[in-house]
């Protein structure tokens, strides 16, 4: 798995790389075929009194690419919320590739009527 973390207008900090690392290992646990992701941390200036942190990442699974974005004031819950999001959409996309895995017609033992 390759793993990108970059700031774009932050540096980001061992703390941080950390704190994205301990969040994403919720999300790697519920799906291990995750190939590549790309997380961007981003700091906006907007005016002086309103600066807007956001973090985006990009999960590249088998077959699939998932991306989710996430604004807050505070950095490390943009974090929180974006992982939260990203969780619930990897337990759905993993759903839905479980279900296309059924038994075939043939494997199926049919009983006497």
């Amino acid at each position: 798995m390759n793993l990108t973390i970059s700031g774009h207008h932050l540096e980001v900090t061992p703390a941080l790389r950390e704190y994205v690392l301990t969040k994403l290992d919720r999300v790697t646990r519920h799906f291990d075929q995750v190939v590549d992701i790309n997380v961007l941390l981003t700091v906006e200036k907007q005016k002086e009194k309103e600066r807007r942190q956001k973090a985006e990442v990009t999960v590249h699974v088998k077959g699939r690419d998932i991306f989710v974005e996430q604004s807050s004031e505070d950095l490390y819950a943009a974090i929180d919320q974006l992982m939260d999001k990203l969780d619930r959409q990897v337990v759905r996309h993993k759903e839905l590739v479980q279900e296309h895995h059924h038994a075939s017609a043939k494997r199926l033992e049919i009983g006497p009527s």
